[in-house]
């Protein structure tokens, strides 16, 4: 049972508790609710205490059993009389706050950069936020498995791209040990191998649709008006998919932010942005509520469950100080939050693995406070048009006898973009033909030589990962969900590991299957 579902539960309760006093608030001039006003001058702001509200509106005298003043200084309900305790207490501030049940969490693309150490440091720094993985092809998948084997459980592991019959299959046997692995269809016939493949390993997948939005602009980024209405045609069909019966769960924005490279902060320039990180994440949010209430929809994503509202905001002024680089002031929210997650451990109102939780941020926010900032750069670009400035390139018909293969030649695609391009996605170089003429040969030529291009594990080992290592920790994840699922004799533990030895050999592009 969620909080909320708690709190709903918990004030049923009251609502139907026979001998609720009612509320002393009433108007007119004889009614005299606050104490005398030489009393109240004597509150000062600096001074102020649970038990001076208390006092001020007098709560011990029209309250009890039921009403009280919590340590935070807001209204608390005690379902039970004098016989709740400490952590059945519901505090009315929370309550209302909690209107809003969703989150906003971030995804890295691998394709940005595939290094190791780099990958690494994301999923340990983003543990405390959930940050997650999106990958693009089958030697991606399995670093960002691995590497995700040390980040949190309710990190996404978003799987992108255009997938064939392995893709699919590693990525349900990532959802088998226990990664939050989402599937995002690019093709309707992604659909059916999904299906067939779920079914054949016995793995319940969860899956994504990517959407073409209908939202255009002027300009290369805009600015927070531009993202709110492109987030609104999101939201709408987020909320139409619900509609019609799908179980959604999250809103995956994908792209980049924009980045300022001229400094003019102008909405109307193809090189500049006009907003921060913050007002984008809190246009995103905003406006995806907006339109689920609107619709009467349950908001995507989770709140930070079990945790007071004080608490909440602490961690809310931590991650916003992570997002501005402010180190200072990170340190000091986190000493914040461990000091109220204590108290509230010592009440009882918190289990030793949510304490065991906070102990671990207020750790890896104190070695971070005490380490260099860094600043990214990046540079992006596309080619928009084909020779002779045409959008989209017409193709023939497909031959139904020669099972429908259809070959494409992509030429003069530069030296330095073909050699950058074979590490985009860790796709690699292709296999390569020499081919020299010879008039003599009925054809014209012959192949002197064939060369493979490298496999997954080849790829993994330009970026410095590790296969043998990373085998070996999907083997220990496996064998320690075995123990849990009744996996004895250890047979489907070796068949699972055995099955993702193979992807590390495997061609790392896609393979056309006949119909």
């Amino acid at each position: 049972m969620s909080v909320l579902e708690q709190f709903i539960d918990d004030a049923t309760l009251v609502a139907s508790a026979p001998s609720l006093p009612v509320l002393p608030f009433c108007f007119g001039a004889k009614a005299k609710v606050f104490p005398d006003d030489a009393a109240v001058a004597n509150f000062e702001k600096s001074d102020w205490s649970p038990s001076l509200s208390s006092t001020l509106y007098r709560v011990d005298g029209w309250g009890p059993p039921y009403f009280s003043v919590s340590s935070s200084g807001n209204i608390s309900i005690l379902p039970h009389g004098k016989e709740t305790m400490p952590s059945q207490e519901i505090d009315l501030l929370e309550i209302t706050k909690k209107v809003y049940g969703a989150t906003y969490q971030g995804v890295f693309p691998v394709k940005c950069n595939q290094d190791r150490f780099i990958i690494e440091d994301i999923v340990k720094f983003g543990s405390p936020f959930r940050f997650g993985l999106e990958a693009g092809s089958k030697p991606e998948l399995l670093l960002a498995m691995h590497c995700l084997c040390k980040g949190s459980s309710e990190a996404l592991l978003v799987c992108n791209g255009f997938k064939d019959s392995e893709y699919i299959s590693l990525a349900l046997i990532a959802r088998k040990l226990a990664f939050n692995t989402v599937v995002v269809f690019e093709q309707e016939e992604e659909l059916d191998l999904v299906i067939e493949l779920s079914k054949k390993l016995d793995i319940r997948p969860v899956v994504g649709v990517r959407a073409k939005l209908r939202t255009r602009h002027s300009g290369h980024y805009g600015s927070t008006s531009v993202v709110a209405d492109g987030v609104s045609e999101a939201a709408q069909i987020y909320c139409e998919l619900v509609r019609l019966g799908a179980n959604m769960r999250v809103v995956d924005i994908g792209g980049g932010l924009g980045i300022d490279y001229d400094g003019s902060k102008a909405s109307n320039s193809d090189v500049s942005v006009s907003y921060t990180l913050e007002e984008y994440t809190e246009t995103v949010v905003k406006t995806l509520r907006s339109i689920c209430d609107k619709r009467s929809i349950t908001h995507p994503q989770r709140f930070l469950d079990g945790l007071q509202a004080d608490a909440r905001a602490e961690y809310m002024n931590l991650f916003s100080a992570a997002m501005r680089g402010d180190n200072n002031t990170c340190l000091l929210h986190a000493n914040q939050l461990k000091q109220h997650c204590i108290r509230r451990f010592k009440q009882g109102a918190l289990s030793i693995e949510q304490l065991a939780e906070v102990d671990g941020l207020h750790l890896k926010v104190s070695k971070a406070a005490s380490e260099p900032s860094s600043l990214p750069v990046h540079t992006d670009g596309k080619l928009a048009t084909y020779i002779g400035g045409e959008s989209s390139l017409p193709l023939h018909e497909l031959d139904g006898n020669k099972n429908g293969h259809y070959y494409l030649g992509l030429f003069l695609g530069g030296a330095y973009e073909e050699a950058q391009g074979q590490i985009h996605n860790l796709f690699g170089a292709p296999n390569v033909v020499r081919v020299e003429s010879e008039a003599d040969n009925p054809g014209g030529f012959i192949m002197t030589r064939a060369l493979l291009g490298p496999n997954c594990g080849d790829l993994l080992r330009v970026m410095r990962h590790e296969p043998k290592a990373m085998v070996e920790a999907f083997r220990h994840r496996a064998e320690e969900l075995g123990a849990v699922g009744g996996d004895q004799d250890g047979l489907a533990t070796e068949a699972l590991a055995g099955g993702l030895a193979h992807f590390f050999s495997s061609w790392p592009y896609l393979v056309s299957t006949s119909t």
